[in-house]
């Protein structure tokens, strides 16, 4: 076996998902105090994220909800998972995250990924079309641009106070984000979307392609993805059953629904057509569950396989108390990272 370095870190993204009953002040709200519980646990990052126009998901504001969770708390790192730079101008996303690590120094990341709104109707209100995303690489260099005082886009344009600060950026790697990560020699965030196998492919190929730059000596990989821990196998299964359904039931309707109770999922699931049962049971591949050593040895595999050095863990359920007890119950786990 290869030598071994740390534990793996692990890091948080929570999308304010509405449940059943509740409204989304209460989702933001609860974002904010979830923050506070797993920065008890010693969790090592906080992300939010950004949606438009989805009724299941309050967080539409990601830097603004940042500044709040930052304010609510007092080490834990804090960041965006993420803005995504084709609906906003590179200037103000730079003096966004100026100002919030000017107010919190030394504890901002700004992870930025390249989504466009997902109708045409909020890419119009927007101000946006699909072909802004392939507009990234450009977007992604005059934003760190105007920290490092080099962007030639606008150059009588400053970025004021982010213009020689420094911070840590993440790419998600939608589409074509991981080459784009390794030429700007950035971070990687990647979930196994496409598979695991898919999944690290791309990990090998950023590594390979990666320049190093003042934002990163050397690659650094962050995979993603939702993981449940219980008392029981089937327990952590069913923490995961109501985002599935939420999932299957937006892409057969076309609207993103509140996270129901596990009762009312299973009771929609006895009921669902072929295709929804489909779609219910690809909403559940890639996931890890199970108790704490069937996680710990599915992470451990995972982690060898991919060298990866940090593990964000995006699990949303209806239940919030089983919710923090499955991540109270990882953050025991000590999953050793393998060195490379």
């Amino acid at each position: 076996m290869s030598p071994v370095s740390a534990p793996i870190p692990f890091s948080v993204l929570d999308r304010s998902r509405t449940r059943q009953g509740q409204d989304a002040p209460q989702a933001l709200r609860d974002t904010v105090r979830f923050a506070q519980q797993v920065e008890a646990l010693g969790y090592h990052r906080f992300w939010v994220s950004e949606h438009h126009s989805v009724p299941g998901i309050a967080g539409s504001a990601p830097t603004v909800l940042a500044a709040a969770v930052a304010a609510a708390t007092s080490t834990i790192r804090v960041g965006t998972g993420g803005v995504m730079l084709p609906n906003h101008r590179p200037l103000v996303v730079a003096e966004q995250f100026g100002v919030l690590e000017s107010l919190f120094p030394g504890r901002v990341d700004m992870g930025l990924g390249r989504s466009v709104g997902f109708t045409d109707g909020i890419r119009r209100a927007l101000g946006r079309d699909k072909a802004a995303a392939e507009d990234f690489p450009g977007l992604l260099a005059e934003l760190l641009g105007y920290f490092t005082g080099t962007q030639t886009a606008h150059p009588q344009v400053h970025a004021h106070p982010a213009e020689g600060l420094r911070l840590p950026v993440f790419v998600l790697a939608t589409g074509q984000g991981a080459q784009v990560a390794a030429e700007a020699g950035l971070p990687l965030v990647i979930a196994a979307v496409r598979g695991e196998d898919a999944m690290l492919r791309a990990v090998e190929a950023y590594r390979a392609g990666f320049r190093p730059s003042v934002w990163a000596e050397r690659p650094y990989v962050v995979l993603s993805g939702a993981v449940a821990v219980a008392a029981s196998t089937g327990e952590a299964r069913d923490l995961l059953l109501p985002e599935a359904r939420a999932t299957a039931y937006a892409r057969t309707h076309g609207d993103f629904p509140p996270l129901a109770p596990l009762d009312s999922v299973l009771a929609d699931a006895a009921a669902m057509s072929g295709r929804e049962r489909s779609l219910f049971e690809e909403a559940q591949r890639g996931q890890l569950y199970g108790t704490e050593d069937e996680v710990e040895a599915a992470l451990d595999r995972l982690l060898t396989r991919s060298g990866a050095d940090e593990y964000l863990v995006t699990t949303s359920s209806y239940d919030r108390g089983a919710l923090l007890d499955s991540y109270r119950r990882l953050a025991r786990l000590r999953v050793i990272q393998p060195a490379l």
